[in-house]
């Protein structure tokens, strides 16, 4: 990118013009937070579940199966 596209990439308003000449097929920054929120969120998905059963499991025993009847 030169110095001239740089000065025109500035301007406002011609944004999704650049987007599909000068970056296309390249992923978008939104797009790009977007699916790593995703992975984020699925790779923690199996920790999480894991320390819930965890307090689960230890309510149980502390407080019996019946809840606190």
């Amino acid at each position: 990118m030169g110095i001239r596209d740089f000065a025109r990439s500035l301007r406002p308003g011609n944004d999704r013009e650049l987007a599909e000449t000068q970056y296309a097929g390249r992923e978008s920054a939104t797009n790009r937070a977007a699916r790593k929120r995703r992975e984020n969120h699925r790779r923690n998905i199996p920790k999480t579940a894991a320390t819930s059963e965890a307090w689960e499991q230890r309510d149980r025993r502390r407080f019996g199966f019946g809840g606190g009847r």
